[in-house]
């Protein structure tokens, strides 16, 4: 599952959507009032174009009016010239106010100024004479023929054209000022534009991952409580079957019990009521050899024997039987212990019980375990003890007691008479001997109480051999 971003990122996102929406806001408002100081200059240049103009064309009027009145005489041909001489001072103050930013454009206003004043007060003096009567015609014609009204209307017009062509050259200049502004401004604001749109496609994304994200999470949380009442269920489920196996551990508790109070009345009924008999025979059978030597033949001494043979091995396999029964009775006691200590001590007792011959223990000092020290040793007497029954053929007999590190077990290891493996598998059942008590006596239990013992330790058991080749038996002890 993607993980959930930060709690500070949202107010951060916000943030900085308002730093990119106030910048964005700020370059286009700059931009745009750059190109409006832009075209407010290009219009300034052009309004004072046109006011040059205009006080040309005020001028030629006044010329022109003043003419028409010297050469007709009529009053209605000074109305341009007292319209020029009335707007002139007008026109040239709003003039000198559009031409006040340097000393070049100032000192040409005054010489413009100069030379209207000059060239009006001519043109006055000229209608003063007209006025006065046909005494000064002459006077008049040759005010107007002698050419200084032209001349003063050319170094006006030379003015005028100065003036023009400053405004021209700087109209050209604020143009280009005012495209270039006009570009800037676009491409600021198609630069915001993009990042607002790059700003809001973030945003979606954010967004829509925001709103994927919280939908997966109610899909997860409807799933989470589907599956906690499932849980739930399989809970009380579990909590059910638990009382119901408490209940059936408490019946089957109950039915070992029982069991158990029933094999301990048959091993008393074993140990007592199976004994009398035998007693009762091997006296009997033992007083016939005795007393009755004499009158019977050696076949029927030899019939003795075998009843007493039997009822001794009777005796042993009762005595087999007890101990097995005892052994899956018994409580267990968990403790740590010397196990190479507890297997001297039963090659010693194995020594003691076979003095005429020749025995070899080998045992691996420093070992230790941890179990039921006296169910151990049990073991390991049944285990020494094949060894050294199933040895006895051999001249020399070689046990050896050991760790295994490579299987991580205990190992008993012989060179006896071995075994077929092919019958492993019923070494370690009761009475299931692979040698006849006319090769080696014994009850068929030992390897049965092994097994029993080794199951109760939870570990494990087993052998491997060879025919007259020794046989080897591993355990551990869970």
């Amino acid at each position: 599952m993607t993980p959930r971003p930060s709690r500070f990122l949202i107010p951060a996102l916000l943030l900085l959507a308002a730093i990119i929406v106030s910048l964005n806001a700020w370059l286009g408002f700059r931009a745009i009032q750059s190109l409006h100081d832009s075209e407010y200059a290009v219009a300034h240049t052009w309004q004072v174009i046109n006011q040059v103009e205009s006080i040309m064309s005020l001028a030629k009027d006044a010329e022109t009016g003043s003419r028409g009145f010297l050469i007709t005489g009529e009053e209605r041909y000074l109305e341009p010239y007292v319209r020029a001489r009335r707007e002139l001072p007008e026109k040239l103050n709003h003039f000198a106010s559009l031409t006040s930013g340097g000393p070049a454009r100032t000192d040409l206003l005054l010489e413009m100024r100069a030379v209207l004043e000059q060239r009006l007060g001519l043109l006055q003096q000229g209608i003063d004479l007209r006025r006065s009567g046909d005494s000064e015609r002459e006077t008049v014609r040759s005010l107007v023929v002698s050419g200084t009204g032209k001349a003063e209307m050319d170094h006006l017009r030379r003015i005028a054209d100065t003036m023009e062509a400053q405004q021209r050259m700087l109209l050209a200049i604020r143009s280009e000022a005012a495209d270039q502004d006009n570009r800037k401004a676009h491409y600021i604001i198609a630069l915001a534009s993009v990042l607002n749109l790059l700003f809001i496609a973030f945003l979606f994304r954010y967004f829509a991952t925001e709103r994927s994200m919280r939908l997966a999470a109610e899909t997860d949380a409807e799933h989470l409580a589907i599956a906690r009442m499932e849980a739930d269920k399989r809970a009380n489920e579990v909590r059910a079957l638990n009382e119901s196996l408490e209940a059936r551990v408490k019946e089957r508790t109950r039915e070992l019990e029982t069991i158990n109070h029933e094999l301990e009345a048959f091993s008393y009924s074993v140990s007592h009521d199976l004994r009398a008999p035998l007693r009762t025979i091997d006296g009997f059978s033992l007083a016939l050899e005795e007393d009755y030597q004499e009158a019977v033949d050696a076949t029927g001494r030899d019939y003795i024997r075998r009843v007493r043979n039997g009822v001794q091995r009777m005796g042993q396999l009762i005595d087999a039987l007890l101990q097995l029964s005892r052994i899956t009775r018994a409580d267990i006691t968990q403790e740590r212990f010397d196990m190479s200590q507890l297997t001297d001590s039963v090659a010693a007792a194995l020594k003691e019980e076979n003095p005429d011959r020749n025995i070899a223990f080998v045992i691996e000092p420093g070992l230790e375990a941890e179990g039921d020290a006296r169910l151990i040793r049990v073991a390991l007497e049944n285990l020494l003890g094949n060894s050294v029954k199933f040895s006895s053929k051999k001249p020399d007999t070689r046990v050896e007691f050991g760790w295994d590190p490579e299987k991580k077990a205990f190992f008993v290891k012989d060179h006896g008479a071995g075994f077929d493996m092919f019958y492993a598998g019923k070494l370690f059942n009761a009475f299931n001997r692979l040698h006849g008590d006319k090769d080696f006596r014994g009850s068929g239990i030992g390897l049965a109480t092994v097994a029993r013992i080794i199951h109760r330790h939870h570990g494990t058991l087993w052998a491997e051999g060879m025919v007259d080749h020794g046989a080897t038996f591993w355990f551990t002890l869970g």
